[in-house]
């Protein structure tokens, strides 16, 4: 072989290596790509070809991420028209278009350009995702004849803009996939409306199904959670060229994308995890019912954490005569006269109502503003347009307020247009309330005076009685410090009909508790202190003075008591479906507590123990929060009971220790079992336990797992750090629950029982989280994390007692 032969051959591999090169991202007018070829961004991040939906022989040519095992589809070309072979074909014709050919030749899919470029057309997968077709003779390589950003499919990536663009007359949006194995459009839309007032908006066929609430210049009203923060950046652009909403990660290496489901939880953001390999959930919309569109009607307000959660506004009443009938929403107690003696009621905190009538003037002052407002004789209500800084711009509601919503932190201030003589009604109220007030505390004051002297001229009498007496007299000082109501022995044995064994309701180390009924009608329960109880006399009286002085929703009401010789008895009001352990962890009863009240059940056990904690006259740690210590009421809202143990704080007091160490196993704080440490983070270990037994649908120290030996916490912590939170879920929960929320959930829960205190988040904050969708930290490895050993302590250490024979009592457990 001859020289020139040699230069022949070398240039001509030269060539295809170059060429094979330079197809890896992109292909130009005399080069196609085949089924079971593709195109790879420089980076490797996404790949193009043609793919096939699971349980489908149809192709699709689309982008998936090119090193991720999970194939996650982002963009597809010809969602309305599959192949049903593999003889697809991409390729740019001869006007410059790019189209996607099947083996008849016929064309599937094109761009259809305006313009026709002769040779220098390219197409190129970025490393953004983005398929670009472009002019290699033009001098900017980031201008582009045609882009796959423009034409979304179901999904958003970085960078990517969903809404308007007013030159062009191009609308992007997200249309969901029908199916898994389908991916034609299906029945749900998200997309940008234009009016005065833009806003994000699903639809499902052709209704609104969410709306995201107007954007103030931070975030959308409905979106509390899109906040600053270290991971993701968001935009919100509206002139006259362009109208719409992008975000974009700040560190590159994040994989992130929001996809549109074809289900009820329509928009998702998902978050790639490395060490795990799999998708981690970010955040959900809807969140809950509160954010099914128009769900309170006009004029009313959806608060999730009341019940019913639909409320109207102040000076208004439900509209339809059944109470349970929210479709048609309310309407004014008194008519607007229109007038400009008219005023506004202020509302913070709130998803703004839908903009569809509305008007916006970002130049305007909220003063000016509500000039504007009262000069109109159809301006129902009015606010900032913009809440940055001091707050500036007008945005105006015309008509009905529809699709509002409270959130706990978050939200933004709305003013409601109001009559005067509502408004003066609101004031004398005001008045009244300060005048009745006043009574109040002289009346008080004087039923206190009353109250000593008597007490006195009592105590006398008592000092003077017989000694033979003692034990009656010692009873009476009993009653006399209860500050109860107080119960006679023959009415709680008529009630119980004589303690009759059908009449128990069960019992715990305290002794027996039974339902009653009195003469009139009224069903109570009665715990009656046994004799060998593991409570004793002192802590009965201490469970009376605290829970006497309690009142909450979310605290079991006690209604009296009953010493009497040698019986100890409380009376409380009657629970009829017993306690939360009754069905969480029954399998059959379980059922009937599907996640919305398992939800409704967390935030009220939360609610519950913010109260002790900060609310009440005394700060008060329960030390013996348990699913058994849960009772659930006729609509399966819970009230926290048994206070036996529980310990007062006053002033700044928030910790404390004992010897006597007392509570349940499966429940207690490290520090607190080890140590004889408590405080308010005891507690909230222990509600950590708590929701992951709701969630899981098991007990902590009865959790079997046939690969290993962990307890719940150590299971929990296991499939958390592996990326697999959902495999924790109760099974039955997997078609009825907010999946967003049952994971925000379980990393709250993994965050109150990390092993030190001061890693905890406090109360407030735990209710906070709850009720919001904003960013949490990560929790550090948890207390108890493996098997639980007890230790036999000294002979000159305290036994521990207690509180229940049901359960076992530790005195010291190892954490490692």
């Amino acid at each position: 072989m001859d020289i020139f032969n040699i230069l022949f051959i070398s240039c001509k591999l030269l060539f295809f290596f170059s060429a094979f090169s330079y197809a890896l991202d992109s292909i130009n007018s005399s080069q196609s790509l085949s089924d079971g070829s593709t195109l790879v961004s420089k980076d490797e991040r996404f790949e193009l070809g043609f793919f096939s939906p699971v349980n489908s022989s149809n192709r699709y040519l689309g982008i998936w991420y090119k090193n991720i095992p999970v194939k996650t589809v982002v963009w597809v070309a010809n969602r309305l028209n599959p192949i049903n072979d593999s003889s697809g074909s991409l390729l740019i014709n001869g006007t410059g278009n790019l189209v996607l050919m099947s083996q008849n030749k016929s064309v599937v899919w094109s761009v259809n350009l305006t313009k026709e470029v002769e040779s220098s057309a390219v197409a190129q997968l970025l490393d953004s995702g983005n398929l670009v077709l472009r002019d290699e003779q033009d001098g900017n390589p980031e201008t582009y004849l045609w882009q796959s950003f423009d034409y979304p499919s179901d999904t958003l990536l970085p960078g990517m803009k969903l809404g308007w663009d007013f030159k062009s007359g191009l609308e992007r949006r997200l249309i969901s996939w029908k199916s898994p194995d389908d991916p034609s459009p299906g029945d749900f839309t998200w997309e940008i409306e234009v009016q005065d007032n833009p806003e994000a908006v699903m639809w499902k066929g052709s209704q609104k199904f969410f709306r995201s609430g107007l954007w103030n210049g931070l975030r959308f009203s409905g979106a509390p959670e899109l906040r600053p923060n270290p991971v993701f950046v968001f935009n919100f652009v509206s002139n006259e060229e362009e109208l719409y909403y992008t975000y974009n990660v700040t560190d590159k290496s994040v994989i992130s994308r929001i996809v549109m489901n074809q289900t009820e939880y329509v928009r998702q953001r998902f978050t790639w995890i490395e060490a795990t390999q799999s998708w981690m959930l970010y955040a959900t919309v809807p969140r809950d019912r509160c954010d099914n569109y128009g769900l309170c009607g006009a004029y009313g307000v959806c608060v999730i954490s009341e019940s019913p959660i639909c409320q109207c506004l102040d000076g208004f009443k439900l509209k339809s005569e059944e109470n349970t009938d929210w479709s048609q929403g309310c309407v004014r107690n008194k008519a607007l006269n229109y007038s400009r003696i008219d005023g506004f009621i202020k509302y913070d905190g709130l998803k703004l109502p839908d903009a569809t009538h509305s008007w916006v003037n970002k130049s305007m002052n909220l003063k000016e503003c509500r000039e504007k407002c009262l000069g109109s004789s159809t301006c129902m209500a009015y606010t900032n347009s913009d809440v940055r800084g001091v707050g500036s711009g007008c945005a105006m509601w015309f008509g009905d307020l529809i699709d509002m919503r409270q959130f706990p932190a978050g939200g933004q201030d709305l003013y409601v247009r109001m009559t005067a003589s509502e408004l003066g009604m609101k004031d004398d109220n005001k008045k009244k309330i300060v005048v009745i007030t006043v009574i109040a505390v002289i009346a008080g004051v004087l039923v206190l005076a009353v109250s000593y002297y008597i007490h006195k001229r009592r105590r006398k009498s008592v000092e003077k009685a017989e000694h033979s007496r003692g034990t009656d007299r010692e009873n009476e000082d009993q009653n006399q410090d209860m500050e109860l109501p107080l119960f006679e022995l023959d009415t709680i044995v008529k009630a119980t009909n004589n303690f009759s064994a059908n009449k128990k309701l069960g019992e715990g180390g305290f002794g027996p508790v039974y339902k009653g009924t009195l003469v009139d009608g009224k069903e109570i329960a009665i715990k009656r202190l046994s004799k060998f109880s593991g409570q004793g006399l002192n802590e009965f009286k201490n469970e009376v003075r605290l829970i006497a002085k309690l009142q909450h929703r979310n605290l079991v009401k006690l209604l009296g008591c009953c010493i009497q010789g040698e019986e100890k008895m409380l009376i409380y009001e009657f629970m009829p479906n017993k306690s939360l352990d009754y069905f969480i962890f029954d399998e059959k009863r379980s059922k009937l507590l599907d996640w919305s009240k398992r939800f409704n059940i967390i935030c009220g056990i939360a609610r519950g123990i913010l109260y002790l904690h900060q609310d009440s006259r005394l700060r008060i740690i329960h030390r013996d929060l348990k699913a058994s210590n849960v009772l659930l009421d006729h609509e399966m809202n819970p009230k926290i009971s048994d206070f036996g143990l529980a310990r007062t704080f006053g002033g700044d007091e928030t910790e404390g220790n004992t010897k006597r160490v007392v509570g349940t196993y499966g429940y207690m704080a490290p520090e607190y079992a080890a140590d004889g440490l408590f405080s308010v983070k005891s507690d909230v270990f222990s509600f950590g336990i708590l929701m992951l037994e709701i969630v899981s649908g098991q007990k902590n120290r009865g959790l079997y797992h046939p690969q290993h030996s962990l307890n719940l916490i150590g299971h929990a912590w296991k499939l958390w750090k592996e990326g697999k939170p959902l495999e924790l879920i109760d099974s039955f929960l997997g078609e009825t629950s907010n999946l967003s929320e049952v994971i925000r959930c379980l990393h709250i829960s993994l965050l109150c029982v990390q092993q030190f205190p001061e890693d905890r988040p406090s109360m407030p904050s735990v209710v906070l989280m709850l009720g919001s969708e904003s960013s949490l930290p990560q929790p550090k490895q948890p207390g108890f994390l493996l098997d639980r050993k007890a230790f036999e302590l000294d002979s000159s250490s305290s036994k521990p007692e207690s509180s229940s024979t049901n359960d076992i009592t530790i005195s010291l457990l190892e954490a490692r």
